[in-house]
Parts: structure tokens; sequence; C-alpha cells
């Protein structure tokens, strides 16, 4: 069994967010749901609960385009022995509400068998204790921060934890440049994901024997960072590290290298999209990012993956498309095993969510983001990890993320 200290608190939280956060018409209550019925459907409906409003859908144009990817892929195949997938989309935007008012409709409205979602860790551990309650399988595409897992037994990702994955790029900084010796850090402090973050990168800086000099903090909302990066300068760093998202670490990595450091950058998690070009343009060039997934790895579905992705968005396929094709992929081959065991269209919904929860965590997939399976606390196990860095054209306005061997 899971954790349940973090399964109460986590549901303490929500019922909290339910009566505070989600308007006066909302009481904390969910709209009950017949789940002893069959899919009343033609096609096996799947909850999408990504950002598409907020500063947060950079990340979720992203994971969308790859959950689209997938939806057609899949079903071209034959969808679950037959019959075909629906993706159910639902708007998280930015903040806690608008994840639970997404992850309420999904269950009680359109009767999904799973989740994929939401975008940030900060949503997911508010909207994820509703899915455990109504005991509707959750898988993170973009979840990393600590905990997620624990929230409970429905509650699961592919998205690799940021303790395993953020420490890669300080030590692909050090290989680049041995002589660094002292690291300034910036992180966003109103965002649960980034908090997470900055404590494994502030760890691992002084594991490798390097010292902090500085630890500034901002909000996802802001866009002037003159104030911080001014006091981060003057204390005159070999590299900074900066736990954002897309649009304010943008800003941050343009307004440091404005104000004249020429240090190496390392961006988190949430600066993993090309989106973030569009931001800091040409000051973009050279920042590393750790990387769950590569283009370039080998696997016969990253090739069919890569393929339909760069044939549609004419550019390589980044991390979060490829962690939400993923994740709906886990769904589809779950619902396949399940469906040759016992007819799923013949299962009550709530056995079928049931069943399905099983199914997934028993499972190996072999993914774009290469083999992956879960822990029983549903954790993902996964192999192969990377890092690159950002290459920007001469024009400054377009670039790549190159790979470093």
């Amino acid at each position: 069994m899971k954790n349940s200290a973090a399964r109460t608190s986590g549901l303490l939280a929500t019922l909290a967010l339910l009566i505070t956060g989600c308007g006066g018409t909302n009481t904390g209550t969910t709209t009950a749901t017949n789940t002893s019925a069959t899919l009343t459907s033609t096609a096996i409906p799947i909850g999408i609960a990504f950002a598409q409003t907020s500063n947060v859908a950079l990340l979720g144009q992203e994971l969308t385009a790859g959950a689209k990817i997938a939806e057609k892929y899949f079903n071209d195949k034959g969808g679950i022995n037959g019959t075909p997938i629906k993706l159910v989309f639902q708007d998280t935007g930015g903040d806690e509400a608008g994840a639970i008012n997404a992850f309420q409709t999904l269950i009680n409205n359109d009767k999904v068998v799973g989740i994929v979602g939401p975008t940030l860790s900060q949503q997911a551990f508010s909207a994820d204790p509703i899915a455990e309650r109504a005991k509707v399988p959750v898988l993170g595409a973009s979840t990393t921060a600590k905990g997620i897992p624990q929230v409970g037994d429905y509650v699961a990702r592919v998205s690799a934890p940021v303790s395993i994955v953020a420490p890669n790029s300080v030590k692909a900084a050090l290989k680049l440049n041995p002589n660094i010796k002292k690291v300034a850090v910036f992180y966003a402090q109103n965002d649960a994901f980034n908090k997470s973050e900055t404590e494994i990168f502030q760890q691992t800086v002084k594991e490798q024997g390097l010292e902090v000099v500085t630890v500034q903090k901002f909000q996802t909302t802001d866009t002037d960072f003159q104030t911080q990066a001014t006091n981060a300068i003057n204390l005159k760093p070999d590299l900074v590290i900066i736990s954002g998202l897309a649009a304010d670490g943008g800003n941050l990595v343009r307004q440091l290298r404005e104000l004249g450091y020429k240090g190496l950058i390392i961006g988190g998690n949430g600066l993993n999209t090309s989106n973030v070009l569009t931001v800091c343009k040409a000051f973009c060039d050279g920042v590393m990012i750790a990387q769950a997934y590569s283009p370039e790895y080998s696997g016969e579905i990253n090739t069919v993956f890569r393929n339909a992705y760069t044939n549609q968005y004419n550019k390589q396929p980044p991390q979060f498309s490829a962690q939400a094709f993923s994740a709906v992929q886990v769904y589809v081959d779950a619902l396949k095993a399940l469906d040759q065991k016992t007819k799923i269209t013949q299962m009550p919904l709530a056995q079928l969510r049931t069943e399905l929860n099983k199914q997934m965590l028993s499972g190996k997939y072999a993914t774009p983001l290469g083999e992956i399976g879960f822990t029983p606390e549903g954790e993902v196990i996964q192999k192969e990890f990377y890092v690159a860095q950002i290459k920007m054209n001469p024009d400054g306005n377009n670039g790549k993320f190159a790979f470093l061997k």
C-alpha cells in the first residue's frame, strides 16, 4: 500500500481548495456518477488534462501534440483490439482549481477510464486526490516533483522524477567547464515542482564540491528579474541554475545575458520546451537542460513517433510530447492486455478503472522514452537519460536541442 499519510494530506488539501478556490457555487462535493454501467460510447474515452490557457500553456501545447499523435497512431493500428480510443481534453489552466475542475469533469461527466495529466506537479498534488477518491487511474506525463506517486494507489507517472534527471545537467556542465566553483541558483517559489527541483540542484551542487553563492527567488508570473539577476551577477558565479517555467525562465535567461553574465546556464525541466526559444531567442544559446527523452533513441516506436511529429511540426519532438505519447501508449497497451482477458466493453466502469490500474502497473512498455515499467507505488522505471544544449541559428529566432555525448 502507498503512504496513507500522503493520501490524507493530499485529500485535505484538495478539500480546502474545493471550498476556497473553485467559486461560490462549488461546495466541495463531487457529482455522483453511475460507475456500475458499462461503457456507453463506441470509443474508449481517455481523459487528457493539460493546460491550454495561462502561462503554463507553453508546456501544455507540447503535451497535447504528443497525445494527439498517439491517438491517431494507435487508432490507425486498430485501437483496443478493434475498438478505437477517444481522447477527451479538458483545460486545466495554470492553477490548482483549474486542474480540480478538469478532473471532476473528466471523471463524472465524460466518464473516462483514466486520465493523463495534469501539466504541473503543483496541480497534481491537488487534483490527483480527486481521482484517487474516485478510483480512477491517473498517469502523469510531466509531473516530476517528489511525492507524486505517493499521493495514492491510482496515481502513477511516466515522467521520471527530478531527483534522477536534474543532477545529470550539473555533471555535464562540469565536463564543459571543470573550473566551475561558484553557483547562483534561481527558482520559482510559488510552484511545487520548482521548489522540489531546486532542492535537488542545490544538493547536487554541494555534492560536487561547488559553492552556492546565492539563492534568488521569483514567481512564475514575474517578467522583471533585474534585481535578482544583478544581485547574482555581482557575486561573479561561474554557473547559473534556473528552476522555472518557459515564460519566466526564458525572460530570466534573457535578462541575465543582457546584464552581462557570460557563464554557463542550466535550465530545469520547466524550460525543457522549444517554446522557450521564442522567449529568450538568441540569448537561449548554450543553455543546458537534462532530458528524459532523445529524438535520436533508436527504438522502433520512437522512430514512428519522431517521424510523425517531424512531418507535422517540421522540427524534432520535445520531451513533453514524447512523454504524453508514452502515457497514452501505456493506457492503450494495458487496455489491450486487459481486453484479452475480459472484454472491457462488458465491464462495469468502476471495475474497468480498477482492473486497468492494476494492469498498467504490472506491464512493461516499449515507448519513445525507451522501455519503461512501474514500481508497485507507481513510479516510472526508466534507464535512458540525456543532456542537451540549446543551439540557436544565426538569425536568433530558431534553434534546436543538441544532445551532448
